[in-house]
This record gives structure tokens, sequence and C-alpha cells, in this order.
């Protein structure tokens, strides 16, 4: 049975530079740090990044959870995502956003007020 979401892998051929640009994205250094894998530990969860695979905006799409997407968005184009998607209420107070990190990889972005931490598993 799947519990839930505990890592989602973005590829980076750069593996230095993403490293350096995730660390200041996310304000934290990695937890696990090898050539093969760089691992974040991001609110309970890992967003990891390897040196193989081809980066890309199409496939699956997972969104981070953040308390202010305006923020968080205008963050990471400050420190040179591209826009992809632009912050959109998509209705009940839940707001969707995604930019292209440096890399050539969708980064979604999700505020919402209904998450419920205490059902994560």
């Amino acid at each position: 049975m799947i519990l839930g979401l505990r890592t989602v892998v973005y590829p980076a051929p750069d593996l230095p530079r993403a490293k350096q640009w995730y660390t200041d994205a996310l304000g934290i250094a990695p937890y696990f740090d090898q050539p093969f894998y760089v691992g974040f530990t991001v609110g309970g969860f890992e967003l990891g990044l390897v040196p193989d695979g081809t980066p890309a905006v199409t496939g699956p799409q997972p969104l981070w959870g953040v308390a202010d997407i305006a923020a968080v968005h205008a963050h990471l184009l400050a420190l040179g995502a591209i826009p992809l998607e632009a912050i959109t209420d998509v209705g009940e107070g839940i707001r969707v956003a995604s930019v292209v990190d440096p890399f050539g990889n969708r980064l979604g972005l999700i505020e919402n007020p209904h998450f419920d931490r205490d059902a994560v598993r």
C-alpha cells in the first residue's frame, strides 16, 4: 500500500551548481551530499538531485507546499528561475504556481490552507 509522498527527485546534470541553487532556494543545506545524489529534507519530505536524466517540465508534477506563494515565487525568480505557470487561485483559498529551475525542471508550488499535516503518514 502506498503511504504517501516521501521523495521527489530532479535531474541535475550540473550537480554542484544545482546543489548550490537549491541550497539558496530552500534556505537549507543538504543532509546527504554525494557525487551520485544530493538530498534535502523539506518539511519532512525529500527533494533529491541526481546527475543522471534529462530535466523537463512535462511528466509528473509534484507541488511543494508553501505558506506564502507570492514570496516564494518571487524568491525563486530572483534566483534565476523562469516563470512557467503564474500564481493562480484555483478556489477554496488554494493557490498554485510553477517555475522552471535553472536546469530545466518544473518546480511546482502550492499554498493550501486545507492541508492537514496530521494526515501525513
